[in-house]
């Protein structure tokens, strides 16, 4: 459940629209009138998210602001503002306030803010647990394994987590990348400052520099005021830079720079400013084929690889299979609320024998079809989805019907035939008449090879999100996943 805390002296509006946005039993708001309970509530129960008037009867919102990132700085406060200009709330997020809001608020855009807060709030505060031995069932967030090789990256947390140095941890797409960044910061000397994670395949290129250093007033088109960035805002704690490898090469220049000298400049700014954060990254590329493809600078390589944690795919940990299955049944037995005790040994031996392209993810998603399906105590092959190099599941996406380039149906699409076809037709859009049919295709069977998740769709072609949203759109392919896979456990 997630907790809120409004400190307003508005004791109308701006509450109910808070109930409104975040309402029970997944939520509880709690509502204060002045600083000085506001920092009395926090003291005797720290919520997950503050909202904060700037005006208080009994002073100013920035020195509440101080007092509680003094109680706890984990904490991601929100400042709520009747000033357009928010000169005020800017410099408040100068010194580490997650983000602010206009009044009048708008319900849309504070579900948008509250809601992020929330998932930080959760990922820097859920633990992450280090299991060498036998499973627990009752643990969420954890790391299991006997392999060797997951006794080794227990270890290297260990070792690194105290050193304040820069960490690349690698491995493909769903092995628990970020778990293992998580586990480095709350086991390290900044885990009571605050950790965010930043996923640089998510963000538009033209966008990128100014999330990550901010921008001034009028720096470009639609900047009609100074934003902070996360190196700024998150000065003195943890920024996770996931999928580093799809980091445009000029903004590599500026993350070396900021490494080795923690300077910057906001975009559009000619003041160097200072940041203290210690910086985690994270890819499944092979960021030493790119360094020699020239995709990725080798100085920033050689910066960001001080020290390494690679992570095994899931196919060479074939002694660990077992607990994650046993696990993952308990727990997501609880959340969908199944009545599954016991794995049957076939059903296990099933599972052991699959080569597990997704990794973790994939087999979360396998385990939560097979308990949708399963009837009884016992999980039993017939529950199991089809396991293959691609998984049948429920339809993930359902394009418009295709032109045929030819009178017959094409079961094998040879470009060579189709562009000989349409030369020989009377039109001038060869180009871009090729280019869409093959990228219906290509798409169509990236997002079936990746369940329909647009983000391991893009890394597997090459291209951002945004361009793959934006091609997706243009052809008019729409995308329904068939549930919810949670990206982040490991």
């Amino acid at each position: 459940m997630g907790r809120v805390l409004l400190i307003d002296d508005d004791v109308g509006v701006i509450p109910e629209q808070v109930r409104t946005a975040f309402p029970g039993p997944d939520h509880a708001v709690e509502v204060v009138d002045t600083g000085s309970h506001g920092i009395a509530s926090v003291r005797a129960a720290p919520p997950d998210v503050i909202l904060l008037d700037l005006r208080l009867p009994d002073g100013s919102g920035l020195a509440v602001f101080e007092e509680i990132r003094g109680i706890d700085a984990r904490i991601p406060v929100i400042f709520v503002t009747t000033a357009k200009s928010a000169d005020t709330a800017i410099e408040a997020m100068k010194q580490g306030a997650f983000d602010y809001l206009h009044k009048p608020l708008e319900l849309q855009e504070l579900q948008r803010v509250v809601g992020e807060a929330l998932d930080v709030a959760r990922r820097m505060r859920s633990p992450v647990h280090l299991v060498p031995g036998e499973r627990d069932g009752e643990l969420d967030n954890a790391m299991f394994g006997t392999d060797p090789r997951m006794l080794e990256i227990y270890k290297a947390i260990g070792r690194v987590a105290a050193q304040d140095v820069t960490v690349l941890i690698t491995g493909e797409s769903g092995t628990g990348k970020e778990l293992v960044a998580r586990a480095i910061y709350q086991h390290g000397g900044r885990a009571q400052a605050p950790f965010f994670a930043l996923n640089c395949a998510a963000i538009p290129d033209h966008l990128f520099e100014s999330e990550l250093f901010g921008h001034e007033k009028g720096a470009f088109t639609g900047a009609d005021r100074r934003r902070i960035g996360k190196f700024e805002q998150y000065s003195g704690g943890t920024v996770l830079l996931d999928e580093i490898g799809d980091l445009p090469l000029p903004l590599q220049a500026k993350i070396l720079r900021l490494l080795q000298e923690q300077t910057f400049e906001r975009v559009g700014g000619t003041e160097t400013l200072r940041s203290d954060v210690r910086v985690l990254a994270a890819t499944h590329r092979d960021l030493r084929a790119w360094v020699a493809e020239g995709k990725f600078r080798s100085d920033l390589y050689y910066r960001l690889s001080i020290f390494t944690i690679h992570l095994p795919p899931l196919r060479d940990r074939g002694r660990d299979i077992e607990q994650l299955v046993l696990h993952y049944v308990a727990r997501f037995s609880r959340e969908l609320k199944r009545e599954i005790r016991e794995v049957d040994p076939e059903t296990l031996e099933r599972l052991r024998a699959y080569a597990w392209p997704g990794n973790i993810r994939e087999l979360q998603s396998v385990i939560k079809q097979a308990l949708l399906r399963a009837s009884g105590t016992v999980l039993l092959p017939a529950f199991l989805p089809e396991l293959g190099s691609d998984p049948p599941v429920a339809p993930v996406i359902a394009p418009p019907a295709l032109p045929a380039p030819a009178a017959a149906p094409i079961q094998v699409f040879d470009v060579d035939a189709f562009i000989r076809d349409q030369l020989t037709r009377d039109t001038h859009d060869v180009y871009a008449g090729t280019h869409r049919h093959v990228d219906r295709l290509l798409l169509v069977r990236a997002l079936e090879r990746t369940d329909g998740n647009q983000r391991e769709a893009a890394h597997l072609l090459g291209i951002s999100r945004q361009t793959m949203r934006t091609k997706l759109r243009a052809l008019g392919l729409t995308i329904s996943p068939a549930f919810e896979i949670d990206d982040e456990s490991a």
